[in-house]
């Protein structure tokens, strides 16, 4: 089923700037939203993701309420939301497997066992500028091509960098002061896994040196994480409590 803005269906090959002034509604949201102020989101609720994380969480969640991700410069924040049910979808994407990404994005809202058959998927795709290499526009068209692939009705709602709030459906511009739990163990391994540290070095903002350095003397104090972090190759698991701390969980033992 095709990707839908208005209820007509987006026409695709076109560039987003043609897609923005064939919706004036979609010109607009971007507009509002680009004349918000930033908003500082504490710790309380808030689950912040990475470059190339998924996180997906719905209202009935007591410990998230707030997804939220920042500093796409080429990159893009991916929002889908189930308005029946609430289910709400958020990944930062940075073009190095858009194609697998998607159909993770759509599995994501569809895993929640009460999946309501009313309300519909609405999509909110935002962050990038125009790069000389358009590395933005190519993942714009990547994106919005491969969500118009899906079986599903997929409304697109809104075009920028933002925060999602899972419990009232609010998107708006944020700053984080949580990004854990594991920073840096989460950052190392998007940076390793790709060919780049960034694809816009001069565009990034001035933290992205620090967080850069950080990653590099967390690789250095833990060259071989596997062995040292996830002793018995068990995963890390972390719970929010009511403070908005992250607590770690035991792992399961293993059955004999």
């Amino acid at each position: 089923m095709p990707l839908l803005v208005e209820g007509r269906r987006v026409q695709l090959p076109q560039s987003a700037t043609d897609l923005v002034r064939a919706h004036p509604l979609l010109e607009e949201r971007a507009r509002l939203l680009r004349g918000q102020s930033v908003q500082q989101v504490g710790p309380q609720g808030l689950l912040y993701v990475q470059q190339r994380e998924l996180a997906v969480t719905s209202p009935k969640d007591g410990s998230i309420s707030i997804l939220g991700s920042d500093d796409a410069t080429t990159c893009h924040i991916v929002v889908l939301r189930h308005t029946g049910n609430g289910a709400t979808c958020l990944t930062h994407c940075d073009g190095s497997d858009t194609k697998a990404e998607v159909p993770l994005i759509m599995n994501s809202i569809k895993s929640f066992s009460d999946h309501a058959q009313c309300g519909r998927l609405e999509v909110h795709l935002v962050g990038g500028f125009s790069d000389d290499r358009q590395l933005s526009q190519k993942l714009t068209h990547q994106l919005l091509s491969e969500f118009d692939r899906q079986d599903d009705d997929i409304h697109l709602m809104t075009l920028c960098v933002t925060a999602v709030n899972v419990k009232t459906a609010e998107i708006y511009r944020a700053s984080f002061q949580d990004r854990g739990p594991e920073e840096e163990l989460r950052a190392a391994r998007a940076l390793t896994g790709g060919p780049n540290l960034s694809t816009s070095p001069l565009a990034e903002p001035p933290h992205f040196v620090e967080h850069i350095r950080k990653t590099f003397m967390f690789l250095k104090k833990y060259p071989s994480p596997t062995n040292t972090l996830f002793p018995g190759n068990k995963a890390l698991l972390y719970k929010k409590n009511e403070d908005g701390l992250w607590e770690k969980v035991p792992s399961p033992r293993s059955s004999k």
